[in-house]
C-alpha cells in the first residue's frame, strides 16, 4: 500500500494560507474600492481647464453683461459653446421655447428658495427635445442621489429633499442652459425676450471641459454667495 504524501513543513503551509488569504482580501478590498469610486467620486478629470463661463464672485452684473456682449463679437461663423442665463427661472417645458431651435448641451436647475442656498445641477441634453423635457426629472434625480449616497447636515438634508421635491413637480427652476451654435445666431438670442446674457467661448473650447455659473435671475449686485439664513421650507 502507497503511504500517503507527508504534510508540507510547517513554514511552507502557513505561506500557503496566508497567500490565500491575502489574495482574498485584496479581491475584497479592490472590489469595494471600485464600489466606492462608482458611488462616492465622479470620473476622473483627465485634464485641467481655465474656461469658465458665468460672473466671477465679486463682478459688478454690469460689467458681466459687458464681458458676456464681447464674447460675442467677431466675424467667424464656427460653433460655439454658451451660456444662456434667463430673466426668470422657467420649467423644463418652456426651455425649447426659450432657445429656440438651438442646440442644447445642458439644462442648468437651481431650485430657488428665499435666503436658501440650492446646489447648481448641470443635466447633460442628448439631441432631442424628449431629454430637454424630461431634463427637470434628471435634476430631481442627481439630487436625489446626492442626498442617498453623502453624509449631509440636517440642514443640507432638508434643503435636497424640497429642492427634488420641487423639480419632480415641474418647478419654475431653470435660470439657463448651455447651447452650441455660431456667433451670429448666439448675437439673435442674445435679443431675444427673456434673455438676460449670452456668453460664448473661444471656439476650440470643448464640451465638458468648462465650468458653468450662470448669472442667475435674482442674483445680488455684485454677485456674490446667496445668503443661506431663512428657514428651509417644508415642502
Amino acid at each position: 500500500m502507497t503511504e500517503p504524501p507527508a504534510p508540507p513543513p510547517f513554514r511552507t503551509r502557513h505561506r500557503r494560507r496566508m497567500r490565500g488569504l491575502g489574495f482574498g482580501a485584496a479581491a475584497v478590498a479592490c472590489g469595494a474600492f471600485i464600489l466606492a469610486l462608482g458611488v462616492l467620486e465622479p470620473p476622473a478629470d483627465e485634464g485641467v481647464s481655465t474656461d469658465r463661463l458665468g460672473p466671477d464672485q465679486g463682478e459688478p452684473v454690469a460689467e458681466y453683461l459687458d464681458r458676456a456682449g464681447e464674447s460675442l463679437s467677431g466675424p467667424d461663423d464656427g460653433d460655439r459653446w454658451a451660456l444662456v442665463s434667463f430673466t426668470d427661472y422657467r420649467p423644463a417645458a418652456e426651455l425649447r421655447n426659450r432657445v429656440g431651435d438651438l442646440r442644447v448641451g445642458q439644462a442648468l436647475y437651481q431650485v430657488p428658495l428665499p435666503r436658501v442656498a440650492t446646489p447648481l445641477v448641470a443635466v447633460q441634453v442628448p439631441g432631442s427635445d424628449a431629454a430637454l423635457l424630461r431634463s427637470g426629472d434628471d435634476a430631481a434625480w442627481q439630487l436625489a442621489d446626492q442626498l442617498r449616497y453623502t453624509v449631509a447636515d440636517e440642514r443640507t438634508a432638508a434643503t435636497l429633499e424640497v429642492a427634488v421635491s420641487r423639480l419632480r413637480a415641474g418647478c419654475a427652476c431653470a435660470p439657463g442652459a448651455i447651447v452650441r451654435a455660431p456667433l451670429p445666431r448666439l448675437r439673435e438670442l442674445a435679443d431675444r425676450p427673456g434673455i438676460r446674457a449670452v456668453q460664448a467661448l473661444p471656439a476650440d473650447a470643448t464640451a465638458g471641459r468648462f465650468a458653468v455659473a450662470p448669472l442667475l435671475p435674482d442674483s445680488t449686485d455684485p454677485v456674490g454667495p446667496p445668503p443661506d439664513d431663512g428657514p428651509v421650507p417644508t415642502g
